[in-house]
């Protein structure tokens, strides 16, 4: 059975065992909030917002938010460009309670914390995101089968390695804003700042440096004080502040793409009056939802 059709299945058993639950699969404009149980981690607050004219080829965009764990605040910038541009927003809340390092968040919990292991992928922070697009779908009765990643801040840390390590996922186009720091495309630099020791081969980067994916930097966001930004050594040698660092991370893809003689669809934008602020760069990146 080929990948388009296993997925299909898939849709169809959760979207009646949605309806069998009680959810409505219609399209149903508005606000939303609830939980979403369908993977191996935590239960996981949902806010969603459906335009008005949505139809069931509406684009959707799942939005991580940033170490702030702000939720609401990424909701209401994304939910009136999901209105003025026509799109399903989701935003997932990944809870300090639930989520208390990098390691459980912006590193997707891959690796055991204490012991360095290798985790089951289906308890990877990262392994949430598939089924929450599928439930996504049957919820509001969309034939998307693709969907638009956006992340700021630690949610754009989440994006990038998301790529790596997720290489069947059904992303059309990875958005990362304004990380604090990187995963390098680099098998010369240790994990967590580069590939050495990270579980990933040069084909899975060869694929990865394949997809569609938007390093989106603020050109404002410079401040090397700020003290959510990570000042260790191995995080200063890619920058000094969060800009400088989007273009090292740029740079070495561009190296180590045309190294394994890989074609690099990664694009680099940069938005002008931009710090760091979701509200800042939440216009530019809703642009490229499709």
């Amino acid at each position: 059975m080929c990948r388009i059709e296993t997925m299909f299945r898939k849709h169809i058993i959760l979207a009646a065992l949605l309806m069998a639950a009680g959810v409505n699969s219609a399209l149903a404009a508005g606000d939303a909030e609830w939980q979403f149980a369908g993977w191996a981690g935590p239960a996981i607050a949902v806010r969603t917002f459906v335009p008005d004219d949505a139809s069931d080829s509406t684009p959707i965009v799942i939005v991580m938010h940033g170490w702030s764990r702000e939720a609401q605040r990424y909701f209401a910038d994304w939910r009136e460009l999901g209105a003025a541009r026509g799109f399903i927003v989701v935003v997932p809340h990944f809870p300090v309670e639930d989520f208390p390092s990098s390691t459980h968040y912006n590193l997707g919990h891959v690796f055991d914390e204490k012991t360095g292991r290798k985790r089951p992928e289906p308890e990877w922070t990262f392994s949430a995101i598939e089924p929450l697009f599928d439930e996504v779908v049957a919820r509001t009765g969309s034939k998307q089968t693709q969907y638009t990643l956006f992340g700021h801040s630690a949610g754009s840390q989440f994006v990038h390695r998301f790529l790596y390590y997720m290489p069947e996922a059904r992303v059309r186009r990875f958005i990362a804003a304004n990380a604090g720091w990187y995963t390098m495309p680099d098998f010369d630099t240790e994990y967590p700042y580069g590939l050495e020791d990270a579980a990933i081969d040069k084909d899975q980067l060869i694929a990865a440096f394949g997809k569609d994916m938007v390093l989106l930097l603020g050109r404002e966001d410079v401040d090397y004080t700020d003290p959510d930004l990570r000042k260790t050594p191995e995080a200063n040698r890619q920058g000094k502040n969060r800009f400088a660092r989007g273009l090292t991370m740029f740079n070495v893809a561009k190296t180590n793409a045309e190294k394994l003689g890989a074609d690099l669809k990664w694009r680099l934008m940069i938005v002008d009056n931009a710090g760091h602020v979701n509200a800042q760069m939440a216009p530019a990146a809703a642009q490229l939802v499709e």
